[in-house]
């Protein structure tokens, strides 16, 4: 069995192109690299991970891409491209001669909630669709629609959504659930399990997971589900053995013995199509 944290990140604020990365952050505003990751991986018997974009530039995701060459727990790049930018085609070429960049991921969730439909955006996203190349859909509720929207007009798009789209725990349960279900009716969608700690100081209990998670299980079923620490995000509210043991215990009885290869690392070397 080959295990693969599906979803983390990589940085160094002095990078600059962050953004969102500012002192105000507190323990995010701080380098985290392989060094520190890859104990953790260890630890919990994973033997590569997926580096996702956290910046909105071609030159993180080359950034991270130079980091793979030298560190062999990186299993594969989530990196970002303008969705807008008429060279669109011309860039994603580029990037794929690389071999361990195999997914994009454009930052939605701070774009306007009509963002994918846009018609530069749609087109990028049918190019996607034709060459069968994953793309990560950082999803909030107020996305959902639009998402939805998305699919109708690229079905065989081969997408992910991460951090089960980030529902507000015991809101609206029924709206996030539906729109869940609909995204679950396209055979090329899948589901992360990430993210689900709060990106703040915060208590949190893995009882507000609970329906979250027997709903993605249910709607996605054993091959369509990724496990993802968000690292080092989730250190905001909780450490990397309390994100994967929360997830471990909410698993349904014989989950881990007939559908675990899968959650825990097999489902991603697929999506991703990992060079591993």
């Amino acid at each position: 069995m080959m295990r693969i944290d599906a979803h983390q990140h990589y940085w160094e604020p002095q990078r600059g192109d962050y953004g969102w990365l500012t002192k105000e952050r507190g323990i995010l505003y701080r380098d985290y690299l392989p060094r520190q990751l890859e104990p953790l991986l260890k630890q919990y018997q994973f033997r590569y991970s997926v580096a996702v974009q956290a910046a909105p530039t071609v030159d993180e995701t080359l950034y991270l891409l130079k980091l793979s060459e030298s560190h062999r727990s990186i299993a594969g790049v989530v990196g970002w491209l303008d969705f807008e930018s008429a060279r669109f085609e011309e860039e994603l070429a580029g990037l794929r001669l690389h071999p361990r960049f195999v997914g994009l991921r454009p930052m939605i969730q701070d774009l306007p909630a009509d963002w994918l439909l846009r018609r530069d955006v749609r087109t990028s996203m049918r190019h996607l669709e034709q060459e069968r190349f994953p793309i990560d859909l950082q999803l909030r509720p107020f996305l959902l629609d639009s998402a939805i929207k998305l699919m109708e007009h690229v079905p065989q798009l081969t997408a992910v959504i991460d951090h089960i789209a980030k529902p507000v725990y015991g809101e609206k349960f029924g709206d996030w659930e539906w729109a869940m279900a609909r995204l679950a009716e396209y055979p090329n969608m899948s589901c992360k399990l990430s993210g689900m700690v709060p990106e703040r100081a915060a208590p949190w209990s893995i009882l507000d997971w609970k329906p979250y998670v027997e709903a993605a299980l249910e709607l996605f079923g054993p091959q369509r589900v990724l496990f993802g620490s968000d690292w080092p995000v989730c250190l905001l509210s909780a450490t990397y053995g309390q994100v994967y043991d929360s997830l471990a215990a909410l698993l349904p009885s014989g989950w881990e013995e007939t559908a675990g290869d899968g959650l825990w690392g097999a489902n991603a070397a697929a999506f991703y199509r990992l060079p591993v």
